[in-house]
């Protein structure tokens, strides 16, 4: 029986440590995201998507669905490299084999604005990427 439960324990082991690297590989993939929505840097946002990812978020023309190209948009005509604004943390990361799903604190705190961004990440051979986002505003103010 003993043998038995320290199979269990080295496979339980295996698959936790194996989610903590993926877990990894997904916060790169997130802080591209992150950095690139923050600083304006249109390549690395874009890296952090699927070329077919779909967003759904409200916006002036109320609720919309987008490309990464129509998302990445909002963050031109900014000087790349400056900082927007926009500050992010990453609150939760969930792994399930080859899929994903990722929590995103946004804030905007000159402006009193916060917002919850959650992910649908899918591993690919190149690598985690996002396959799709919606966002919801949080804060007191909305």
């Amino acid at each position: 029986m003993k043998s038995f439960v320290f199979a269990v324990l080295l496979v339980c082991t295996a698959q936790f440590s194996n989610a903590q690297s993926e877990g990894s590989l997904i916060e790169k993939t997130l802080q591209n995201y992150m950095d690139g929505s923050s600083y304006n840097k249109i390549p690395q946002l874009k890296s952090a998507f699927a070329d077919d990812a779909t967003l759904y978020l409200t916006g002036k023309d109320g609720f919309k669905r987008y490309t990464p190209s129509e998302y990445a948009g909002f963050f031109t005509g900014k000087e790349p490299g400056e900082f927007n604004g926009r500050y992010a943390k990453i609150l939760a990361i969930e792994v399930i084999k080859d899929i994903a799903t990722a929590k995103v604190e946004i804030a905007f705190p000159e402006r009193d604005m916060l917002y919850i961004d959650l992910f649908l990440l899918k591993k690919m051979e190149n690598g985690w990427r996002i396959i799709s986002k919606t966002a919801t505003r949080v804060d007191k103010n909305n």
